[in-house]
């Protein structure tokens, strides 16, 4: 079906263009800047769209459009609560944008932890306002504005795993299943036998890592009543805890598979008369700013934020350029302080 242009008729507009080729509004502006991240049958499909709509375009508009956006967008499918609890968001946003700006790139936060917020950040991002995007906290749950972006063709790069997209988005990622195994064998070392844990979400890379790891390196010794679910937030991990006291009276140490959990735990088990470390080890993972503010200070497996937020930028540019992405898996290391007895070090 066609939408004629005759004189005194309504001008066709990129809605009309996007109606007669069955593509979104935002692939049709993706043809008008250039092209960009268009696959060939929707370029082919908008062209002669704009051919039978009789859709003309401003030479003056289309010369601003094809210019780069000079933009990369930290895209965070978090709540707006979590963004501003977890300090590791701004640490990661904080080198990503000082990466970008030896090379003239600005960073734009946008928000994607509602549906309201995915549909607009999927608006916005593949109607061509961003060169690319560094995907932060990606769950299982939000696939489909991955998935979105990702069959537009812009270019993307996660921080950890993309669960369902491996192979096909690149990544940097902390090991998660080898830090969690190096935290239960120091644990272990310490001469710790009941060893819970509080894990993250299921529906994240570093919540299945850390959980593997875990597991693998507990072995035969593995107990269900020795895990609680958590959600990366401190308040869960607190709730963990205690539901780790009542089903494991015994346990005399905790892995959280994040700080902020950790810290969570230590308010647990402050309040049910239990010492930390004497009674109970208390180890969590990341090195976040949370792990010096507890008392006694954390014990946890760090995550080298500074390398994942440059090395993710590094990638993200060689895509925009038309290179491969890539996938990076970077060590992490324990630092030992006074939740499990360890030598405190400096912050």
């Amino acid at each position: 079906m066609s939408v004629t242009s005759a004189r005194g008729s309504k001008r066709p507009t990129i809605d009309d263009v996007a109606k007669a080729a069955g593509v979104s509004r935002g692939t049709v502006s993706r043809v008008l800047n250039g092209g960009h991240w268009v696959s060939p049958d929707a370029l082919a499909a908008v062209e002669l769209a704009i051919k039978r709509t009789g859709y003309r375009i401003n030479p003056h508009a289309r010369s601003l459009a094809t210019s780069k956006a000079n933009t990369v967008a930290f895209l965070l499918s978090e709540t707006q609560e979590r963004l501003f609890e977890d300090p590791n968001f701004s640490i990661l946003m904080r080198g990503a944008s000082e990466a970008l700006g030896e090379h003239d790139v600005s960073l734009v936060l946008i928000m994607a932890g509602t549906k309201d917020e995915q549909r607009r950040a999927r608006d916005f991002i593949t109607a061509g306002h961003v060169d690319g995007v560094l995907l932060v906290s990606s769950h299982a749950r939000g696939q489909s504005i991955v998935g979105e972006i990702h069959r537009s063709g812009v270019p993307m790069i996660a921080c950890g795993i993309p669960l369902g997209f491996e192979g096909k988005i690149g990544y940097v990622a902390a090991d998660d299943v080898a830090g969690a195994r190096d935290m239960v064998a120091y644990l272990r070392r310490l001469g710790r036998a009941r060893i819970a844990t509080i894990t993250g979400p299921m529906d994240t890379s570093g919540g299945v890592g850390r959980l593997r790891g875990y597991r693998e390196e507990m072995g035969p010794d593995f107990d269900e009543r020795l895990t609680a679910p958590g959600d990366y937030s401190r308040e869960s991990g607190r709730l963990a805890m205690l539901r780790l006291l009542e089903q494991s009276p015994d346990l005399d140490a905790v892995f959280a598979a994040n700080d902020l959990m950790a810290a969570g735990a230590l308010d647990a088990l402050r309040a049910a008369g239990r010492r930390v470390p004497e009674d109970v080890a208390v180890a969590g993972f990341d090195d976040s700013p949370v792990a010096t503010d507890t008392e006694p200070a954390l014990t946890t497996m760090r995550q080298p934020f500074g390398r994942i937020s440059h090395e993710m930028v590094r990638i993200l540019l060689g895509v925009i350029r038309g290179e491969d992405p890539a996938a990076i898996i970077l060590p992490t290391h324990l630092v030992e302080r006074g939740s499990t007895g360890g030598v405190p070090v400096p912050a």
